[in-house]
């Protein structure tokens, strides 16, 4: 398959950004390792900064495409810790990648489908009535924390990392944010997390719009 040229500079440079970090990033290397004049990067991209977008993003779909390749099994809490596992390894592995996908403050369309997938894991274990706190609350825990003990690491020289930190944070989280079992979630603000997340999924025709949205604000207080 014949790539384009904004393909070609893509590649090029999210080789360099793996084999340099984001040093290596610049416009004149990347051209020359495109083959392109350096004129032709900026019409493609606009500027540096579209540049590191478009590679963002490339990043992401690498990322991604291992995400969906896990599936999902009848467990969500196992997916969860499945997920999580995924996504500290590609941090590990490609720290320049990570630290430009996810430490750059623009919001990108890549970076809103990953996050749209953890909430769909936390959503399922909300569903099996085992989420103690209100999903948009237990992603963003999932999402800090993972995000926390990655760039911990990396920050470490590798002989000097505790590793074991990846997995004591993890199942931290998981309990902090879940119970054992579906008997355990048996207080009043499991029930009303697991009723929001049953009706965002499968709304009632006996409701409204308006009636859902107002059922829905009643069960946040409930969890809260």
């Amino acid at each position: 398959m014949t790539l384009t040229t904004k393909d070609r500079l893509v590649r090029a440079a999210a080789e360099l950004l793996l084999d340099g970090g984001r040093d290596a990033l610049s416009t004149r290397a990347v051209s020359a390792a495109a083959g392109v004049q350096a004129p032709t990067l900026y019409r493609t991209f606009g500027d540096k900064d579209g540049l590191l977008d478009a590679v963002a993003t490339y990043g992401f779909q690498r990322y991604l495409c291992e995400k969906h390749h896990l599936g999902e099994t009848e467990d969500p809490v196992d997916d969860l810790r499945r997920g999580w596992d995924l996504h500290v390894e590609f941090g590990l592995a490609q720290p320049a990648f990570y630290m430009l996908m996810y430490g750059e403050p623009r919001v990108r369309e890549a970076r809103k489908e990953a996050d749209a997938l953890l909430s769909r894991i936390v959503e399922r274990i909300a569903e099996a009535g085992r989420l103690r706190v209100p999903v948009e609350r237990a992603a963003r825990l999932v999402h800090a924390t993972g995000m926390g003990v990655i760039l911990s690491l990396i920050a470490s020289p590798p002989e000097e990392r505790d590793t074991d930190l990846i997995t004591a944070a993890r199942e931290h989280i998981i309990a902090t944010i879940t119970t054992d079992s579906v008997d355990a979630a048996s207080d009043v603000a499991s029930r009303a997390i697991a009723l929001k997340a049953a009706l965002q999924n499968d709304p009632v025709d006996v409701l409204t719009p308006a009636e859902h949205a107002m059922l829905a604000e009643w069960l946040d207080r409930v969890a809260r």
